[in-house]
């Protein structure tokens, strides 16, 4: 950490030609990551009619950090970003993250679900999902082989399912291989698919997030203007951790947390017995403890996990199951959380 806040500091000490602030302070440095050996990767991010000219700029800010004592190697990517394109979020009412600090609890699975509920509840809505080193959107969405059709003015068209307008890396690259891109890499691909997607008017964009609470996940929810963030967790004491460390990534970014969502909550066997296999509660009373919302539970259930599987949405091809229910009250909720957390701030008038 020492390492990385030196090398922070170094690459401050370089002006962005346009703002006169350093290229940290300015926003042109995009997932700094920095590994054990020494290895550093970052995004140097520029306009794209000044690329030309943030090339000098690439050039000393990769030699100020080799010279950093303690780096082995420097891997500077520059990007030019057109502001000015068809694509992106500007016509998004709100931008929802669904995040969780560890894999494996699901994430993926409640974050197309949660689209479905919103969908289902009238909303216009669409799903990104930017775990651009294991992407599920295809295989839950049944949408696997497909590819994304180009749009005018270098954008990409959504492809679209189950009434919503889906992106994901994975429609991108062969699904055979495995994802082995550094931080700078990883930043420059989310970039692109939040800026070059054609959107259009959506009320609701659900943003499925990479696990953890990393480089990639700081630089994507500072780059993005969140009306929101849920946290996904499971029930074990383990996820007191996990939802600590996810909900102090929001604090640090200034994004409103809509709530926790404890999922794999229980299983009910054939008995109607109730069993709480990876332990009761956790999720639920560490939201308690930080101040946070509780949306609700999500038990094990074998109809969610076959229509994962089967790349058809619960909610969206079984809307009167018992869980479809649970995920539009969820959904309801989050809404809600959107609507009380976002006010705007009251004008005061001197008389």
């Amino acid at each position: 950490m020492a390492l990385k806040d030196d090398i922070a500091r170094r690459l401050d000490s370089l002006s962005d030609p346009l703002t006169g602030q350093g290229l940290v302070a300015a926003g042109r440095i995009a997932g700094l990551a920095v590994n054990e050996a020494g290895k550093v990767s970052f995004a140097l991010e520029a306009p794209a009619d000044q690329a030309e000219r943030y090339g000098a700029i690439r050039d000393a800010a990769e030699a100020t950090v080799r010279a950093a004592p303690g780096v082995s190697s420097v891997t500077a990517v520059l990007t030019a970003h057109e502001a000015s394109r068809a694509g992106g979020i500007a016509q998004v009412g709100a931008v929802i993250a669904v995040a969780s600090a560890k894999g494996g609890v699901g994430k993926s699975t409640v974050a197309v679900n949660l689209a479905c509920a919103f969908a289902a509840l009238g909303k216009r809505t669409g799903l990104l999902d930017l775990d651009v080193y294991g992407p599920s959107a295809p295989t839950l969405l049944g949408l696997h082989g497909l590819k994304p059709e180009p749009g005018p003015d270098k954008t990409i068209r959504p492809i679209e399912k189950f009434g919503l307008k889906t992106m994901s890396v994975g429609y991108l690259v062969n699904p055979e291989s495995p994802m082995i891109w550094r931080g700078a890499m990883a930043t420059s691909a989310v970039r692109q698919m939040i800026d070059e997607v054609q959107w259009g008017g959506l009320d609701v964009l659900v943003l499925d997030l990479p696990p953890g609470t990393g480089d990639v996940q700081l630089t994507l929810v500072q780059r993005v203007q969140l009306a929101g963030a849920i946290i996904v967790s499971t029930p074990q004491e383990v996820a007191l951790a996990d939802v600590r460390r996810g909900v102090a990534m929001f604090e640090k970014t200034h994004a409103p947390l809509l709530g926790v969502i404890e999922n794999m909550a229980y299983f009910d066997d054939s008995a109607g017995k109730r069993i709480a296999i990876f332990g009761e509660g956790g999720a639920k009373r560490t939201a308690e403890q930080v101040g946070a919302p509780f949306l609700g539970e999500i038990p094990i259930d074998v109809r969610l996990r076959e229509s994962a599987d089967a790349g058809a949405p619960l909610v969206a091809t079984l809307p009167d199951h018992p869980l479809s229910a649970r995920f539009k009250q969820i959904a309801a909720a989050a809404l809600s959380n959107v609507a009380r957390l976002n006010k705007p701030a009251p004008t005061i008038k001197v008389i």
